[in-house]
This record gives structure tokens, sequence and C-alpha cells, in this order.
């Protein structure tokens, strides 16, 4: 037997195990032994010196032909023992050996004696035999699965043959269904099924296959066992789809696993792995998804906690990698999610606060759902502490707020006192800001800055100046009376002098605009 394109001989045959390596050996010497080798070359009268065979999935692979081809070379004398039995046995069988020429004994019958003899084996030996086992039907699986095949072509020098396992219709048939071994081996135990995916994930089979496979299994396995078993099975499942590709593994069905979970005891490792899977992906969720029981021993309705550790999975590693669409979408499932759990009378107000803040504020564009979970929340916490209080409003962004959230917020008697103050504050800032751009004309090329557009921002002035004259000033702190008060004249005469304002660029835009000279040139423009 030969391994190298060297050979020139007509008796040799080239041959391609499965893509790994080419064999060159003597084609009279096989075709003695080899029933598959016979049929083939009887059908076809091709005289070539080169004559090249395509084997796509033999058992065992370059190994398992070696094995074999040792066999026929030493005219049917070989040492068979545990650790090589299981692979020549299905070798033989893909080869059809069970006649030779030479009258010997074939290697069919030569490995079904050495198998007979497997209550004598050590423990050692069985597994050696089962790790081979295991090698040849993840290969079968592996081949299976590949879509690319050689066709039989004449060329110049001869001919190649192309010959694999699918030789019948109704097999063909079978390897097109991807899941036609699925029932084959849900009979194995989680120990098996771990190995018998690894080698699978080790031969880059599909991991959607794969995937498909894990979830038909723990649906399968879960029928009339103990709940120490679905637990076993279960902690497989996971720690295995933890390794796949994550877009490979169906999302909704995560959240079935998660709450199939609930009732069993796995471990607090395979736990964060199903929880670090959903939370990476947390923008595909929906409210519904969230809304998982809390567990025993726990008062809030719905498990807030899980949540917030969705929430951490999905910006582990910072918002940097997290696109804004994501962030957003994200935003907008757990603001639903608050306005959801705000009513829960046992939720605690930090609970509350963390589950608001566990995104960053760029997360939303404006807060006007979250106050309205913290109105809810007030109105049913009745009992709460001014300090508490202040601490829920902490997570608000006033600056976010819409002109009738804000109005809303001035006159809502459920918030603390020093609402208001933030709140005006917060607007007076604003108001400041908007003057100063008011004062500051910015000269370009172009007059495309009209009065319509300052008027645009001379109306937010007048809504913030509305916001102060409206703000409910029925306290029992004169002091923060008399500072709410002192603010609002301050914000009355700012409007006076944005008035004054007003008038002067008018002026100003109209004058320009009346000594325009006929000739066009470059225009100063003033934007507010």
């Amino acid at each position: 037997m030969a391994n190298s394109s060297s050979s020139s001989s007509s008796c040799y045959l080239q041959v391609d195990v499965n893509g790994e390596e080419v064999f060159f050996v003597n084609k009279e010497i096989l075709l003695s032994f080899s029933g598959k080798l016979r049929n083939l070359f009887g059908k076809s009268s091709g005289k070539g010196n080169n004559l090249k065979v395509i084997f796509h999935d033999l058992p065992g692979g370059a190994k398992g032909f070696e094995l074999m081809a040792k066999f026929c070379y030493n005219n049917g004398k070989t040492v068979i023992s545990p650790s090589n039995v299981v692979v020549l046995h299905c070798v033989a069988f893909f080869m059809e050996m069970n006649k030779d020429v030479s009258g010997a004994q074939n290697l069919i019958e030569k490995t079904e004696v050495s198998l007979k003899e497997i209550g004598y084996w050590s423990w050692s030996e069985l597994i050696e035999a089962l790790k081979q086992c295991q090698n040849s039907v993840v290969g079968r699986l592996v081949s299976a699965s590949d879509e690319s095949a050689s066709t039989a072509s004449p060329d110049s020098s001869g001919f190649r043959f192309s010959c694999d396992t699918k030789s019948t219709e109704s097999f063909k048939n079978c390897y097109a269904r991807t899941n036609w071994w699925f029932d084959d081996l849900v009979v194995l135990n989680p120990e098996w099924i771990e190995r018998v995916v690894k080698s699978m994930i080790f031969l880059k089979f599909d991991h959607g296959v794969i995937s498909r496979f894990l979830l038909y299994y723990q649906k399968t396995r879960f029928t009339g066992v103990t709940l120490e078993v679905k637990g076993k099975i279960m902690e497989t499942v996971i720690d295995l789809l933890s390794s796949l590709d994550h877009s490979s593994v169906p999302y909704k069905s995560l959240f079935g696993i998660l709450r199939v979970t609930l009732g069993l005891n796995i471990s607090k490792s395979c736990r964060n792995k199903l929880e670090s899977m959903i939370g990476s992906q947390l923008d595909q969720a929906t409210m519904d998804n969230l809304l998982v029981p809390s567990p025993p021993g726990v008062n809030f309705l719905y498990d807030v906690n899980l949540v917030i550790r969705f929430l951490k999975s999905f910006l582990l590693g910072g918002t940097s990698w997290v696109s804004s669409t994501r962030l957003k979408k994200v935003a907008k499932i757990i603001d639903l999610y608050i306005a959801e759990v705000a009513p829960d009378p046992c939720l605690k107000p930090s609970k509350f606060v963390a589950l608001i803040m566990a995104l960053p504020d760029s997360a939303r564009d404006c807060y006007d759902d979250i106050y309205q979970s913290m109105d809810m929340y007030l109105e049913v916490h009745v009992g709460l502490s001014e300090e508490e209080k202040t601490m829920i409003c902490s997570a608000l962004n006033y600056e976010k707020l819409s002109l009738e959230a804000c109005k809303h917020l001035a006159q809502n008697s459920k918030f603390p006192a020093t609402t208001a103050v933030q709140l005006l504050s917060t607007q007076q800032s604003k108001l400041k800001s908007l003057l100063q751009e008011t004062s500051d004309p910015i000269y370009s090329s172009e007059l495309s800055c009209t009065y319509s557009e300052k008027s645009y921002k001379d109306k937010d002035i007048g809504h913030i100046v509305h916001y102060a004259k409206n703000l409910d000033l029925s306290t029992e702190n004169e002091k923060l009376k008399e500072n709410l008060q002192g603010m609002q004249w301050r914000v009355m005469e700012l409007e006076k002098v944005c008035r004054k304002m007003q008038n002067q660029m008018a002026k100003i835009i109209n004058s320009k605009a009346s000594t325009t000279p006929s000739t066009p040139r470059s225009l100063p423009r003033m934007c507010s």
C-alpha cells in the first residue's frame, strides 16, 4: 500500500477517504475482499491507468480505511482487539466484506467473533470501544450533513468514481431530513449526549441542528422521570446550548427552558449560563417574556432581581459595544415592565429605583413613562418616608420630561416638596441656556435663520415661565416657599429681558432687510 502520488502502476487505485487523506492501493488485492469495489468496477468499462474512488462517509475515516487495507494486504490476517474491533466492524460492513475470493474467513465474521467476547473485556477496554462507537456515530452524522458530493465523470486518463453509503433512494430521503437521527440518539443518557454533542461541535456540525436536537432531547426525556433526573438533563442541555453560537438557539425557547428550571434544583453556574444567554440578546425579548414569577420565599409578584441580572448581562462590557438602536429597544421593553411591576405593594423602593437606573440615561429619549410609573408607585406605597420618595425621584431626568409631564409634576402632591425645586431649577437652567443662545448671533454666508425660527425658541421660553407660574406652592416649609417665590420672580424678570431682546432683534432683522442692495452679496445671519 502506498500513500503518495509517485506510484504509476496500472494496478494501483487512488482512494480519497472522506477528504481526509488519499491512499494508493493495489486494486486487485482490495477487490478480492470488498464486494463494494467489485460491484463498482464490475459496472465500469474504464481501462485507464489512473483510477480514483472517492468515499464520502467511510466509518473511522482514514484510520479505518488503513486498518481495513492492512487486513487485505495480509491475506485476511490482522490483530483484532477491543481498541479497533468497532471501527473494523463498521468498515467491513461499509466495504461489503462478507465474502472473499480466497475463501478465507471474511472481516465481518472475524469482528463478530471478537464482539461476542465483550463480556470478558476489562472496564478500560469497554470504555475504549464505546469511544469508537461515539466517533463512528458522529462521523456518520457529520458526513451526512455535508451537501458536497462528487459525481462520476470520465477524463482523458481514466475514470473517477464517487462512492458513499447513500446508495438507495430511501436512504437518500432519510439523509435529506436533518433530524432523521434525533429519535435514535434520544435514548442516550445525559453523559453520553454531552460526549456526542461535544464531538459534533469539534467537527463543526451545524449548530442550528444541534440546538434543535438538544431541545427535542430535553422535551422527550422529561416524560416519566424524577425531578433529579430532569435536573441533570436540563443542566446538560443548558451547558451544551451555551457552547453553541447564540444566534442558532431560538430565543423564545430559552424562556421556555427558564420557566422549566424554576421547579428544578440545578446548579448556580448553570443558571448563570442560561441568564447570560437570555440577557445578551435582551433586545429580542417581549415584556411578557420578562413576567417571570418570583421564586419561593420572595414577596415580589414578579422576579425583578432576574430582570436586573438580564440587564447587567446585556450591558456586560459597557455600552460602547451595544448599538444605540438595541439599547433604546431594550429601554422600551423595560419601561413597559416597570409600569407592570410599579403597583406591586411588596416591591421595595430600592428595587424599584435599581430597575430604573439599570440602564444608562442615554437609553431613554423621554422620561414620561418613568414619571407615570413613579406616580403609580407612590400612589400604592402611601407610607413611604420623604427620604424614600426623594430616592425614587433621583432616578428621574427632569430635562427629558414633556410639557404635560412637567405641568402634572409641578402640581403632584404625591411627590416630595423638593421635587418642585428640582424641576424649577432644571427649567431655569434650560431658560438661561436658551437666553445665551438668543444673545449670541452666529454669522454665515447665507441668511437662513428667520424670525419665525427664533419665535419657536421663544415659545419654549414661554412654556418654562408657565411652569414657574403654575407651581404648587402649598407647603409647610415657609423657607422653601420663599425660595420658590424668589425663583419665580427671577424667571419673570428673565421673561421681560427676553421680550425686550425679541423686539430689538426684530428691528435689526427688518432694518437689514430694507437696506439690502440689489447686487447679491454675502449677508450675516442672526440665530436665536
